[in-house]
């Protein structure tokens, strides 16, 4: 009997909103992130498109491109067993036309074989949302503050605090089920609106600074293992502090060589001493 867990499918993720059993998600951009993951039981890995400030050093996640994005959604899906493989399509990949997004998001399932892709907003992304899935690529819509819009929106803060804004993203989450996705992310927005979203759609939806009421969590990798540094977001609540761990390893190892005590005995490979005399023979000659 195989101990290789059940993969998770999309209808499954409908099914746990339904049964109001609280999906999981994190973001990992590698294999051995993606594996550890995956292992410890998360429902839905994303590669995100913060892969760009994350791992690629940028302020924004405007830069990532396409080709960088597959890279880090292959490593992911060679690692995962279990979770729902998710993929962010990047700035500039479905925004110009219905037949580029496709194109995009084909390239996500075909090359790297993520399990479906996400956009960013409404409006024009709602045709971008059907013509995709019309494709066969399954999709997460993604409402509130949309990352790849913020300077539009006036930098990294909350969105829909007010009944009109709250009435908009109320309608734009309905229009993105109605498109066929199934299921949304909802970012920094209040939690009575979200709890309001997750009670008019009938597909999951995964909170990030969203509340409580969401059907799901997301956090960022690097943010829930203490791994960034700098202004920290509210949402973000950090479960372990990697980032002093790793820095308290990195001094010791070198005060250990700088010191002489690494490498040690145990730590070489020994030649048999028939060798070594041969060796040393040779030498003096």
């Amino acid at each position: 009997m195989s101990d290789t867990p059940a993969k998770l499918t999309l209808p499954a993720l409908g099914d746990m909103k339904r049964k109001a059993e609280r999906l999981t998600s994190v973001t990992a951009y590698d294999y051995p992130s993606a594996r550890l993951a995956d292992e410890a039981g998360i429902d839905i890995v994303l590669v995100g498109d913060s892969a760009a400030m994350t791992m690629l050093g940028y302020d924004t996640t405007l830069p990532i491109s396409m080709d960088e994005m597959l890279t880090f959604t292959r490593a992911v899906v060679r690692a995962v067993k279990r979770a729902v493989v998710v993929a962010d399509m990047p700035f500039g990949s479905f925004q110009v036309s219905d037949e580029s997004a496709v194109a995009n998001a084909v390239r996500f399932a075909r090359e790297a074989g993520a399990d479906a892709v996400k956009i960013e907003g409404a409006g024009p992304s709602l045709a971008r949302a059907r013509a995709i899935v019309d494709a066969g690529v399954p999709v997460m819509g993604h409402l509130g503050l949309t990352p790849q819009s913020v300077t539009k929106l006036g930098g990294y803060r909350a969105q829909a605090r007010t009944a009109d804004a709250a009435a908009r993203l109320v309608d734009d989450a309905r229009a993105l089920e109605a498109a066929g996705c199934f299921s949304m992310v909802l970012e920094a927005v209040p939690a009575a609106v979200a709890e309001r979203v997750t009670a008019v759609v009938g597909v999951p939806t995964i909170g990030i600074g969203a509340g409580p009421s969401c059907d799901g969590q997301v956090l960022v990798w690097h943010d829930l293992l203490g791994l960034t540094s700098g202004h920290q977001a509210r949402f973000v609540k950090r479960y372990a502090e990697l980032g002093r761990t790793i820095d308290a390893a990195l001094r010791a190892y070198i005060d250990d060589v700088r010191g002489g005590r690494f490498p040690a005995v145990e730590h070489t490979y020994p030649m048999p001493d028939e060798e070594l005399r041969k060796l040393e023979a040779a030498k003096k000659k």
